[in-house]
């Protein structure tokens, strides 16, 4: 088969052939595996960097097939979120490995020649070519390596090494600790209790807050993972107040919160700061608890935390100039990608102490590696050790269940799952629940005959559907958008110096409002391009607008216009996933500016000064991530694909307090998803073990 033939309208034409042929040899691949790698790019089926660094990696050495296919693939699975490819997965079924069409990935492998027919053979190729370093071999600056039936970039290799050591580091290292005074502080915080019977052996009579509390005080590393509503904030509260409870100098002890996205780290912050007060009051004769929540600083971007500077990847704070911190917590960890994790622990002196929180169960970080889930592949077994369940006992006065005393690593016992959920006990968590196990009878049944109203499945949905949704809500359920344009509508009339007449401040308590009522509704993605996408929807949504009169468009910057940063801009204090309302300036009402709600108080930055926006009338599910709203509408496409899975679904619902709407305009596309699992490829579990 001819490199041509995946395109069969296209005519081979002798002339192009020969410049192919003459351009596959300046780079060193063979042209009739170079031609069939461009003709991919241009449909779109590889990216353009994969086809790049394989063409480099040919340059340095011998342009075997086996290796220069290896690398097409690897550098094609580094960009949907793996950190290595597995061998034996590339030849058992390529295509579905790639998501092409059948016979696509034949056809690549025809243009390359005669090739092992067995991941061993494969594997020992591979192993031969000078371009990849073996673990025993001497480093010779190969740019990739191979590991077991792993190959990588060797840069994730590196991460993931970094990973592993530190975690396991930090997991082992134990705190000095006094267990009367940490048993007497978790009664102050949770109530006293009583030693569970020795024969409790069910997950449902444990206390599994107070244990988080417990173990993420015995070392310097621990994850407290759970599903929405199961009181992450609430546990790290309590363990922050049993932390200065702890500590001989509580006024000196420097805690830092953290997150992803700005939107994360402010949720963070409120709602530490709304248990922390309350929490204040009940230990005043104890701890001055409102004095030290006080001395606190506003949570952090992961990024503004460790220094980011501009155009490259290193940070400012590293090994070499750790962060000043003794207790660094970690909110939406799912969201961390490999390569941040390991700056995070880089970054970290050797005696602060490390707290993940996250929901495990969650979409991964759009960037190579799902470092929670990894950490997290032991966390609903349990896997402790009895030497564990012994000092759980002794500090907490509760037993660990029987069943989940048969733990080995070091990891493992310093992880804590929460299990019950106290926000999501009604129809939005328990079809949270059967989505999260895969259940596509138990959800439909759910979304088909919820009487409640709090769920409504658009089984075959279309655009007019979605847009009355959007713009009025559905039966029960007025969330929507238009609560916002209604305030647009009542917009405080502004004439030039309007501030000096003392106005600003109710001009900015209606941009509050504007902000509030935007935020309690919001149209979830699976996907950006195509009518069903955020592309689409976003212009679905904009042209009806501009039809009803509700906005007045004369150029990309509107007043009303949401937008979501998609870059983070340090010096107007701006962050990838932020998003802002378009509204005039008060003190210059010709001109516009975004306004943002950063906990309770609004700032801006002038519209024209931001040059890396979207609108933001529907956005996807993996930029929802550490946000929540009122009613969320969760839109699918017409067809699915390898990204449309149940972890992207579970993850559309829990943005969702109070109802959730999905839209299919085919409704098999749900079923189709919930049967598929993502499973990125990484090393980190072995390397744990």
């Amino acid at each position: 088969m001819s490199s041509l033939e995946l395109n069969p309208t296209q005519p081979a034409n002798p002339a192009l052939q020969e410049i192919a042929a003459v351009t596959a040899a300046q780079h060193g691949v063979p042209a009739a595996l170079d031609q069939q790698l461009e003709l991919l790019m241009q449909q779109g089926e590889l990216r353009r960097l994969g086809v790049a660094f394989t063409r480099f990696v040919a340059q340095l050495g011998t342009a075997d097939p086996v290796l220069l296919l290896s690398c097409v693939v690897l550098s094609e699975l580094e960009g949907r979120g793996h950190s290595c490819l597995r061998i034996p997965d590339l030849l058992s079924d390529p295509d579905a490995l790639l998501g092409w069409p059948a016979g696509q990935w034949q056809a690549l492998q025809n243009s390359a020649g005669p090739l092992p027919a067995s991941s061993r053979l494969w594997l020992r190729q591979l192993a031969a070519c000078s371009q990849v370093l073996l673990e025993a071999e001497l480093d010779h600056g190969q740019p990739l390596l191979l590991v077991d039936d792993r190959l990588y970039l060797r840069r994730y290799w590196n991460y993931e090494c970094a990973v592993a050591s530190a975690v396991q580091r930090k997991a082992s290292q134990p705190r000095p600790l006094d267990l009367q005074q940490v048993r007497q502080g978790l009664d102050s915080l949770f109530g006293a209790t009583v030693d569970a019977n020795a024969n409790t052996d069910t997950a449902q009579t444990v206390d599994w807050q107070r244990i988080a509390c417990a173990i993420a005080v015995r070392s310097h590393f621990s994850i407290i993972t759970g599903g929405p509503g199961t009181g992450k904030t609430y546990t790290v509260a309590r363990l922050l107040a049993l932390l200065f409870s702890l500590s001989a100098q509580a006024e000196q002890l420097r805690i830092v919160l953290a997150a992803p996205t700005g939107k994360a780290a402010a949720r963070l912050k409120q709602a530490i700061d709304h248990a922390l007060s309350g929490l204040a009051e009940k230990m005043q004769d104890q701890l001055p608890l409102a004095e030290l929540a006080a001395r606190m600083a506003p949570a952090a971007t992961l990024h503004s935390l460790l220094g980011a500077r501009p155009d490259t990847r290193s940070f400012r704070h590293h090994a070499g100039n750790p962060l000043d911190v003794d207790v660094l917590i970690v909110d939406e960890a799912s969201m961390v990608h490999l390569e941040m994790m390991a700056a995070i622990l880089d970054a970290l002196p050797p005696h602060a102490m490390l707290i993940l929180l996250g929901d495990k169960d969650q979409l991964a970080s759009v960037e190579a590696g799902a470092v929670l889930g990894d950490l997290c592949q032991n966390a609903s077994a349990g896997a402790y050790l009895p030497d564990t369940a012994a000092y759980v006992q002794a500090a907490s006065g509760q037993q660990l269940p029987a069943a989940m005393l048969h733990g080995q690593s070091a990891l493992a016992q310093q992880t804590v799952m929460l299990r019950e959920s106290r926000r999501f006990g009604g129809p939005i968590g328990q079809l949270a629940l059967a989505v999260n196990a895969g259940e596509v009878a138990a959800s439909s049944h759910l979304l088909q005959t919820d009487n409640s109203g709090m769920l409504s499945w658009y089984a075959q949905a279309q655009l007019p559907a979605l847009l009355q949704l959007a713009l009025a809500g559905r039966a029960g359920v007025e969330d929507s958008y238009l609560p916002y344009l209604q305030l647009l509508q009542a917009a405080p009339v502004l004439q030039s110096g309007a501030a000096e007449g003392g106005k600003e401040e109710g001009y900015l308590a209606w941009v509050k409002q504007v902000l509030l009522a935007f935020d309690r509704f919001r149209i979830l993605c699976a996907v950006r391009e195509g009518e069903w996408g955020v592309a689409g929807v976003n212009g679905l949504i904009e042209q009806a607008l501009i039809a009803q009169r509700w906005i007045h468009k004369r150029s990309d910057w509107y007043a009303g216009r949401p937008v979501m940063i998609t870059r983070n801009d340090y010096g107007l204090g701006v962050f990838n996933g932020d998003i802002g309302m378009t509204l005039p300036d008060p003190q210059r009402p010709d001109s516009l500016r975004v306004y943002f709600l950063q906990g309770e108080q609004v700032r801006s930055v002038l519209a024209t000064r931001l040059a890396d926006v979207e609108t933001a009338f529907a956005m996807t599910v993996h930029k929802s991530q550490g946000s929540e709203f009122s009613h969320v509408a969760l839109v699918l496409p017409e067809q699915g694909g390898s990204l449309l899975a149940r972890e992207l679904l579970y993850t559309g619902i829990t943005r969702a307090r109070q109802f959730f709407t999905l839209l299919t305009p085919q409704p098999g596309v749900f079923g189709d998803a919930l049967q598929r699992q993502t499973k990125r490829v990484s090393g980190l579990s072995a390397l744990l073990r």
